[in-house]
């Protein structure tokens, strides 16, 4: 039997080269979902520069377990 893996939580699934940043197409480190059940994914750079418009938007979000997003602790505030 082969074990399967499972991302741990708080991880962006797949690998960098499976996700890439909607804004610039780099590797993606930051996933969020919105209301309506869309997702967006963003790079390092971007997911931090907008990060206070992207925390009004998002209902969810999953981080590279290397990456520290800024709206990380906004997002925890507005709960």
């Amino acid at each position: 039997m082969t074990p399967t893996l499972t991302p741990p939580a708080g991880s962006v699934a797949g690998t960098a080269a499976d996700e890439r940043c909607d804004r610039c197409n780099a590797a993606g480190k930051l996933r969020l979902t919105l209301a309506g059940g869309s997702e967006l994914v963003f790079c390092g750079h971007h997911a931090n520069r907008y990060a206070e418009d992207l925390v009004k938007i998002a209902v969810q979000y999953a981080a590279d377990p290397e990456f520290t997003w800024r709206g990380a602790e906004m997002m925890s505030n507005s709960n």
